[in-house]
């Protein structure tokens, strides 16, 4: 994270668990994912129960094949289900995008973006946190042209009004909704809005790791190996960003703690727009984002993540860099200790490390919390036998879990 680190309350952990220390908006794919889930629309308000349907209507893209539930998939923890780096979208669903699709899970807890009083950046939506709210966010990805593609919010609600729930539209929001566009653009943002906080599939608390909080399963010998060294800041150190402790009231843990982080990820040249030696994505300040371009202690920090149903992703980090969780936890603890095995060489056979930033902006990478802090020569804060017990505890994060 930025600025001085805010570690958990790693001795209340211990004491917890009684054995107790590891980065959207994406495109979408090109054809409609949608995944045969139970709908829960009779608990749910009307505006909620509108946002279901919008949420999964394909019709809503200028493609006719991509949803929000395309990148989004309710039973891949409303992850993507591609195991693309980025995902594709535009008119004909092969344009590709720039950032990978995050998980929709566990997001109604995000705090707008502020800056707090030491000056380390918190909160808002999607990878750079330039979104303020849930409704904010689902305007992109309706009119990006690498993902829904639509022309203008006019095309998106004339696209509505042909829906199958075009009269529940009118009968929630008013029978003249459809003659403002704008009006029933933002409508359509709300609705979505409060679907995402009022389905409880978007917040269901029931992994291993929630079942053993709460006293009901054990976790496995590598399992709890795992938990030690997620919290223990001389090793994994991850609860320094994503807190794995209970709440001061007792609410379950959301494994992020909203900051942002620059970790130097490897240029992915998996994403089309890298062939362009000028291209970076600097995050906080910019491209996407634009109203902290001064910024420049800020370029390439990236919204830290929450670790919840992490197993299930196939890309990891901003730009997709990674498709193998292990191989992630390996780069952490060996960036700086080997960084040939994760950046190129030069001509001049100097390794050319963090080389998905521009010169300029390489001193802004953490270096300064551990795993980070070793040098070349160096042991790794991890071998390969905790790096497995790690994973192996970060699969305890994974929704559903029955015994």
């Amino acid at each position: 994270m930025l600025t001085t680190p805010r570690l958990s309350p790693l001795l209340a952990v211990l004491t917890a668990v009684a054995l107790t220390a590891c980065g959207g908006g994406g495109g979408g794919s090109p054809a409609p994912v949608q995944a045969p889930v139970e709908s829960v629309s009779s608990s749910l308000s009307q505006a909620a129960a509108l946002g279901e349907k919008i949420f999964s209507d394909v019709s809503l893209s200028a493609s006719g094949r991509q949803s929000c539930a395309s990148c989004h998939n309710p039973a891949n923890g409303h992850g993507p289900t591609s195991g693309l780096a980025v995902e594709l979208g535009g008119p004909d669903g092969s344009v590709v995008g720039f950032r990978a699709a995050p998980s929709l899970r566990y997001m109604q807890a995000t705090p707008a973006f502020h800056f707090e009083a030491d000056g380390t950046p918190v909160g808002g939506f999607t990878w750079d946190g330039r979104a303020q709210t849930l409704a904010e966010q689902a305007e992109r990805p309706f009119l990006a042209p690498h993902e829904m593609a639509n022309a203008s919010k006019a095309d998106v609600v004339a696209k509505l009004k042909q829906a199958t729930y075009a009269d529940q539209f009118r009968a929630v929001f008013g029978t003249a909704i459809f003659d403002n566009a704008e009006q029933a653009f933002s409508r359509i943002q709300f609705a979505l809005q409060q679907f995402e906080k009022e389905d409880p599939r978007f917040t269901p608390f029931d992994s291993k790791y929630d079942q053993f909080l709460a006293g009901k399963v054990m976790l496995s010998d590598a399992e709890l190996r795992g938990l030690a060294l997620f919290n223990n800041p001389n090793k994994g150190n991850c609860a320094a960003c994503h807190t794995s402790a209970r709440g001061a009231d007792g609410s379950a843990p959301l494994f992020t703690d909203f900051s942002y982080d620059n970790l130097g990820v490897p240029r992915n040249a998996r994403i089309p727009a890298t062939s362009n030696p000028a291209y970076y994505d600097l995050g906080l300040c910019g491209p996407d984002r634009t109203d902290l371009t001064t910024r420049t202690d800020l370029c390439g920090a990236f919204k830290v993540p929450t670790l919840r149903n992490v197993a299930t992703r196939k890309s990891f980090f901003h730009n997709g860099a990674f498709s193998n969780l292990t191989d992630v936890v390996r780069f952490y603890v060996t960036r700086d200790t080997n960084p040939e095995r994760w950046y190129p060489t030069g001509p001049d056979g100097v390794v050319q490390k963090f080389n998905d930033l521009p010169p300029e902006y390489r001193k802004n990478v953490n270096t300064s919390e551990a795993p980070y802090t070793r040098q070349p020569g160096m042991a790794p804060a991890l071998d390969e036998t905790e790096i497995a017990d790690l994973v192996q505890f970060l699969g305890t994060l994974t929704d559903g879990y029955r015994p």
